[in-house]
């Protein structure tokens, strides 16, 4: 409310809390007033991006960034640990439910996969400018899943992204 109140761009880090995300869109976008630096409001948002060659893969290298929600909503935060699979056998039904929520502003998979999850965020948000965060254990697969969403991005436009990118 303040950075609407005020003209400001509003960042909000759906990356890791997206359940008010719409909400708080929304109110911004209802109650901006103009200012010397901004005419109209200014979205941006946080999502999670995990891109590998495959699907299976870009699931396993997300294990690490999910187990580490997990231990910080344990209260036993810690270093990123390394993927594993098979992380839902060890978790509550409860957990798993935190975890699904995670992923409104996540997309994982292959290039494909990331490009239509991207794709969707992007016409059900209508932000901006994306920030996006990749924690992949691995620092060469990080590396190269920000290369895959590079690629999807400027190589496979969609008429949304364009207008985002």
């Amino acid at each position: 409310q303040l950075a609407a109140a005020l003209g400001l761009p509003y960042a909000f880090a759906s990356h890791f809390a997206p359940a008010a995300m719409m909400q708080a869109i929304e109110i911004y976008r209802q109650r901006f007033e103009p200012s010397a630096q901004l005419a109209e409001p200014y979205v941006m948002l946080g999502c999670n991006v995990c891109a590998a060659e495959t699907d299976d893969e870009a699931w396993l290298l997300r294990s690490s960034a999910l187990q580490s929600t997990l231990n910080l909503r344990r209260g036993q935060p810690g270093p990123l640990p390394p993927p594993v699979e098979n992380l839902e056998s060890g978790i509550s039904s409860h957990e798993k439910m935190m975890l699904d929520e995670l992923q409104t502003a996540s997309m994982v998979g292959s290039p494909e996969t990331v490009h239509q999850e991207l794709e969707a965020f992007i016409a059900l948000t209508t932000p901006d400018e994306l920030i996006i965060s990749a924690q992949i254990y691995d620092h060469s697969a990080r590396c190269r899943s920000y290369e895959i969403t590079a690629d999807v991005v400027t190589q496979k436009p969609s008429s949304t992204m364009v207008q985002t990118a």
